[in-house]
């Protein structure tokens, strides 16, 4: 004769808990007088079980905010790449703005402060960098010390990158355990250097590119459009407006040339800043396309020109992430849905 005992056919799941109906019900009867006699375990897993009873039945709610998520995403970046194909000089303007003010006020908002104390540190020193290149008559010293800072800033980056990278993969490693150093510390050590490599990396660079068309376009050399106001003298480097050799006895620049494949000549660091740092790929003075893999054939300066794609490509999570997530918590908000 064969018993059958009920519980066996009964999933383990669906065994009431006492200690869940328990917690139930000081959160469906509101009883906040009980909620301070509980222990930390309890008072984790009433808060697991108040998360769980807030969004129940909501699942046809979250659907649609993560349809609206997908449909404002796309629709942003198509709206993005026609923008700054069509208006470049708008987007670039308001994207540099964005990387600059945006991050600042979320760390405000948290009292982030060593974000906050490097950000004015770099602004304070960017802006009288930037005073400098928009003014006019410009100075001839001016190109050089401009690109200096931001070839500065820009190497600086690029090591903070690379060195938490490798803390990255050493903590992955195990090396931490031979200091007997949480791996949780390194980890987060390594993604702070680069996040601060890349955030300012993409910043100097974006600014350096406002800085290299104004001075380049008060110097008189180039255009970002048409013909130069100026004809270029032979021995005149277009990027700084000064000679590339000077009679014995006068005050000048002593420094390597460069000349590119369109024939004209440039003191090198001008060129090398107008291209690494200015973001240019073309002749200062006649706008022929420059082979960047030509112009470096050192292996280790070609790091620098992968970096400077690298931060090209993640501008746009830079600057435009946050908005599109504030659009898209105001489109919830206004339909109704949490």
């Amino acid at each position: 004769m064969e018993h059958h005992h009920g519980h066996q056919h009964i999933p383990r799941g669906h065994f009431p808990n006492p200690l869940d109906e328990k917690l139930l019900k000081i959160i469906r009867e509101n009883l906040t007088d009980q909620e301070s006699q509980l222990t930390e375990e309890e008072k984790w897993r009433l808060e697991h079980l108040r998360l769980h009873e807030k969004h129940r039945g909501h699942e046809e709610m979250h659907a649609e905010m993560v349809l609206i998520l997908m449909v404002v995403t796309v629709i942003a970046q198509v709206g993005l790449v026609a923008w700054k194909k069509k208006h470049y000089k708008s987007y670039q303007l308001v994207s540099m703005i964005g990387v600059w003010i945006i991050p600042f006020l979320l760390c405000l908002h948290n009292h982030w402060w060593r974000f906050i104390f490097i950000w004015l540190v770099f602004s304070s020193i960017t802006v009288i960098v930037v005073k400098k290149a928009l003014e006019r008559p410009i100075d001839p010293t001016t190109p050089r010390q401009v690109y200096k800072w931001f070839l500065l800033i820009y190497k600086i980056c690029c090591g903070l990158g690379v060195l938490g990278y490798i803390i990255i993969m050493i903590t992955m490693m195990g090396f931490n355990l031979l200091f007997g150093v949480k791996a949780n510390v390194w980890m987060d050590s390594g993604l702070i250097l680069i996040f601060y490599g890349l955030y300012y990396g993409v910043l100097g660079r974006d600014i350096a590119e406002v800085c290299a068309d104004k001075m380049a376009s008060h110097i008189g050399y180039y255009t970002p459009h048409g013909m130069p106001t100026r004809t270029l003298e032979p021995g005149v480097c277009a990027v700084c407006g000064n000679p590339q050799l000077v009679p014995e006895g006068e005050e000048g620049i002593i420094e390597n040339t460069y000349r590119l494949s369109c024939g004209h000549t440039f003191h090198e660091f001008c060129i090398r800043g107008w291209c690494i740092v200015g973001k240019k790929q073309t002749c200062p003075y006649c706008k022929e396309k420059v082979d960047l893999k030509k112009m470096f054939c050192n292996p280790w300066e070609k790091p620098h020109v992968f970096y400077g794609q690298l931060l090209d490509w993640i501008r746009l999570l830079v600057a435009w992430q946050p908005a599109i997530i504030l659009l898209v918590q105001g489109i919830n908000n206004y339909l109704g849905l949490q």
